[in-house]
């Protein structure tokens, strides 16, 4: 069944196909995992999901080496830090990326629920709904999987993180779960990557303007983001049941 056609692997039960990645690949190297879904698993049916953001030039670079011209998309918000637009432009400049799709809200929607660009004040969930998870799901059509930057390390819900899963109707792979932080440290330097211009101002992980801080706690890489609130995640990796009702 590992090499089987892409047909059979389709047809195959959703349980089955992740133990047989997970025990395959759970111990392989990031390239690894990289190019056996790329170019086995889902040839032409994968995408990137990327951020930009304190930890993504890692898996950029990674997928740079592999396809340059792979398709990775950026949600743009509208809320992002201008240094993470920059950083953004440096990295596709710097890594050679020639396919990165800027995925934006409806605009209708947006100005009808959000015209003052202030839900965030009020309601951070439905403006995560609005900005990411909801321009997410049309960006993903066409694409049977996706790929994601999350490790364990971050702590939280992806302290068991697999390195492929199943949500919402498509496959994640997640080539980096089981890096550290000293991996990704030490790979910036190894490549010579430059870092996201927060990250030397206290911001080890790096979403929209309005709803991250700096971090309160170092061990904590994720403690600044959406601090003071009920709130860990913006929805993307949270299965649609389990989403808090909004609108």
């Amino acid at each position: 069944m590992p090499y089987a056609d892409y047909q059979t692997r389709l047809r195959q039960p959703v349980e089955e196909r992740l133990a047989r990645l997970n025990g395959e690949l759970r111990h392989a190297s990031a390239t690894t995992i990289l190019r056996a879904s790329l170019v086995r698993e889902w040839a032409g049916k994968l995408t990137y999901v990327s951020s930009f953001g304190a930890e993504s030039a890692v898996m950029l670079s990674l997928i740079a080496d592999v396809d340059p011209d792979f398709p990775i998309v950026f949600l743009e918000t509208g809320l992002h830090f201008p240094q993470t637009l920059d950083y953004k432009d440096e990295l596709i400049d710097r890594l050679g990326l020639t396919n990165v799709q800027e995925i934006k809200p409806n605009e209708t929607e947006r100005k009808i629920i959000d015209p003052k660009d202030r839900l965030w004040q009020t309601d951070p969930d439905a403006c995560c709904s609005l900005r990411k998870v909801r321009p997410l799901e049309p960006a993903l059509e066409g694409f049977d999987a996706w790929i994601t930057g999350r490790k364990r390390f971050h702590g939280g819900a992806r302290m068991s993180l697999p390195v492929f899963e199943h949500a919402n109707g498509r496959y994640k792979v997640n080539p980096l779960a089981s890096w550290t932080q000293e991996d990704v440290d030490r790979y910036f330097v190894q490549r010579n990557l430059p870092k996201h211009p927060l990250v030397s101002q206290g911001y080890p992980s790096i979403g929209c303007w309005p709803c991250t801080r700096p971090a309160e706690d170092p061990s904590d890489v994720r403690s600044g983001r959406w601090a003071g609130m009920a709130k860990t995640e913006c929805g993307l990796h949270v299965e649609k049941a389990e989403r808090p009702r909004v609108f």
